[in-house]
């Protein structure tokens, strides 16, 4: 098993159909439940273990869903209310050793409930040709709305199993 990228790396066969753009938010809607639900009852010390050598804790994971998670809420806001908006990308990796970093994760968990709540009903209730809209990401380039619903549906995914992944390695199942 690949634990950098336990379900692989995002990829899109270029099927926007209203189907696929429901599951990817409901993959959306429900991580925080199954984020939270991942990591109850775990002890400080196994929220402090990174789930591969070199990786983040669970709980860096955790915040880390969080605040790539408002970024990328705040950038489908943007690509709606302005035309092709540069975004202003972030360094991930320095954002994990900040203190915030070192909260309970709760704190992380209950923004992502509130979060996820309100994107979820902000995508459900775009346009056709909101979907359409792009934002451009000075590493990445053009993205549309869509293809960034589909990237972080896989996102909450790919993370969700770094946890749950390392949960099963080290017995700790439920």
């Amino acid at each position: 098993m690949e634990q950098k990228y336990p379900i692989g790396k995002f990829t899109f066969n270029g099927d926007f159909s209203q189907s696929v753009l429901e599951e990817w938010i409901r993959d959306i809607e429900k991580l925080p439940h199954l984020v939270r639900e991942a990591v109850q009852d775990l002890s400080q010390e196994q929220l402090d273990t990174p789930y591969r050598q070199g990786g983040w804790t669970i709980r860096q994971v955790v915040h880390h869903l969080a605040d790539s998670h408002m970024n990328a809420y705040i950038r489908i806001k943007l690509a709606i209310t302005e035309h092709n908006p540069t975004i202003k990308p972030y360094e991930e990796a320095e954002w994990a050793k900040l203190p915030d970093y070192e909260l309970p994760i709760d704190v992380s968990l209950k923004l992502l409930e509130s979060l996820h709540q309100r994107w979820a009903y902000l995508l459900r209730n775009l346009k056709p040709d909101d979907l359409e809209k792009t934002f451009n990401h000075p590493d990445s380039g053009k993205n549309s709305i869509h293809l960034s619903i589909g990237t972080y549906s896989w996102h909450g995914k790919h993370h969700l199993a770094h946890i749950t992944n390392l949960l099963q390695s080290k017995g700790w199942n439920r």
